[in-house]
């Protein structure tokens, strides 16, 4: 079969964006949040960890703690018994209270605009730097590639890296970029729903004439 050609690739994968998008009208990031501050501390808390589980911790905290300052002042014992329920709560606990007290000192305790400012912050790379943007603010600096989003872009045959930061730039290349933070929630609410790692169910994928799996190899 012939290598498949750029601008096929991008017509592919805009059939698949309005193919999810379809299928998925009401898709949103799944980490309950009221503000940026909440958002960005929610992101923080949720790698390696699932979004339902952030959420059930969040409840709670997000009541006890109502801003930059709050979380800032936090007794570090306090905050990690606050949040241990999550993955590697320590270590998430000491990046929050240095989070906000930079926040503080360079931001006023606002949560900044810019990809520069954020990744500057403890806890936060890159990937959260684009949940925060693009969420928060509708800013389109980049793609969030999770778990979900680099296993479901490779096995529909975007990509062949594994590497997030290259899966993220092959994404970039092909898909406008006022779809970028959306394409993230529907790959996600995708891979939850109906492309699981294990046992996809590509007899009723909406999207199946479009998967690498059987169209392009």
């Amino acid at each position: 079969m012939p290598r498949e050609t750029i601008q096929a690739k991008k017509e592919r994968v805009q059939a698949i964006i309005d193919g999810l998008r379809a299928t998925y009208p009401g898709a949103h990031c799944e980490l309950n949040y009221g503000s940026p501050l909440q958002l960005l501390i929610a992101t923080i808390l949720s790698a390696q960890c699932t979004d339902k589980q952030v959420n059930i911790v969040t409840a709670d905290l997000f009541k006890k703690y109502r801003s930059a300052n709050a979380f800032a002042d936090a007794d570090l014992d306090e905050l990690m018994n606050d949040v241990r329920r999550i993955g590697f709560f320590r270590n998430k606990a000491k990046n929050i209270k240095a989070c906000c007290l930079k926040l503080i000192e360079r931001h006023g305790g606002n949560v900044p605009r810019t990809m520069e400012e954020l990744i500057a912050l403890n806890g936060v790379g890159r990937k959260t730097a684009n949940v925060v943007l693009g969420n928060a603010f509708d800013i389109n600096i980049g793609v969030v590639v999770d778990t979900h989003v680099g296993r479901l872009a490779r096995r529909m045959g975007v990509t062949r890296h594994v590497d997030p930061v290259k899966v993220e730039k092959d994404l970039m290349k092909l898909v406008p970029p006022e779809h970028w933070t959306m394409l993230s929630h529907w790959l996600i609410w995708h891979g939850r729903r109906r492309c699981s790692a294990r046992k996809p169910e590509c007899d009723t994928c909406e999207i199946k004439p479009l998967c690498s799996r059987v169209g392009i190899k």
